[in-house]
């Protein structure tokens, strides 16, 4: 990354604690084996909540920042797995409202029963997640209030309700688990843990139409050289 920031003055240090800033307005929150995003903006947002229990963490670098977790105008959920979407209920039910694609909304109402009776990684991975009481539906195309306007952009194959977050101002793309960057090198989506792994692929092709300096992983380090080139290679690769 650019640049990365230490934590304020008097602010617990952990894992929970890693301020680095690819983007303006942008802090990452380590969790447990996932990275959230927090949108420093008046209106505060956060991209993706972790595993169930992550709120605690979350709180406490909210709290760091000045701000608190009441104070979450949103939280963006990338695609439903349990690493990105488990701490989703105890938000809403806190009363912070937390956007989904209606796919993966679907799937959260899945139970162990019925996960059981049609066995599948994903289903497994819905089942696992706890069902949040309410979410705002999001879909293809729609502008959210956040970095100057941030697109959706569904990106079917690794759950069928995986979105993409582009801000054009800051040319700036989260790709949740859409894409990974293994040992530096970006590829597509985990071919173990997709539910549609063709999909996963074809859905890149659309990543590559945008320009995009800055590449934002939820479990791997920020890519800002050559992004574009990156989207076109792996576009290009696809059958």
């Amino acid at each position: 990354m650019r640049r990365r920031e230490s934590a304020p003055r008097g602010a617990p240090v952990g894992r929970s604690f890693v301020y680095a800033r690819a983007v303006r307005d942008v802090a990452e929150i380590q969790l447990t084996r996932v990275k959230a995003h927090l949108i420093l903006e008046p209106e505060l947002s956060m991209i993706d909540c972790g595993y169930a229990a992550s709120h605690q963490r979350i709180a406490k670098a909210i709290a760091a920042r000045g701000r608190t977790i009441e104070q979450l105008a949103r939280v963006v959920i990338t695609h439903g797995h349990p690493d990105h979407a488990g701490s989703a209920r105890v938000l809403a039910e806190a009363g912070v409202p937390i956007l989904i694609h209606p796919a993966d909304a679907d799937r959260l109402r899945m139970t162990w029963r019925d996960a059981l009776r049609n066995p599948s990684r994903g289903l497994m991975f819905s089942a696992m997640t706890p069902e949040p009481p309410d979410v705002v539906p999001i879909e293809d195309g729609d502008i959210l209030p956040v970095l100057g306007g941030l697109r959706v952009i569904h990106t079917p194959g690794h759950t069928p309700g995986s979105v993409c977050l582009y801000g054009a101002r800051d040319r700036v793309l989260f790709v949740g688990d859409t894409l990974q960057r293994r040992f530096g090198r970006v590829s597509f989506a985990s071919a173990l843990y997709s539910d549609d792994y063709a999909a996963a692929r074809r859905a890149v092709k659309r990543l590559a139409e945008l320009d995009v300096q800055t590449i934002v992983f939820s479990h791997f380090a920020v890519l800002e050289v050559d992004a574009r080139a990156v989207l076109e290679d792996l576009a290009r690769r696809v059958d």
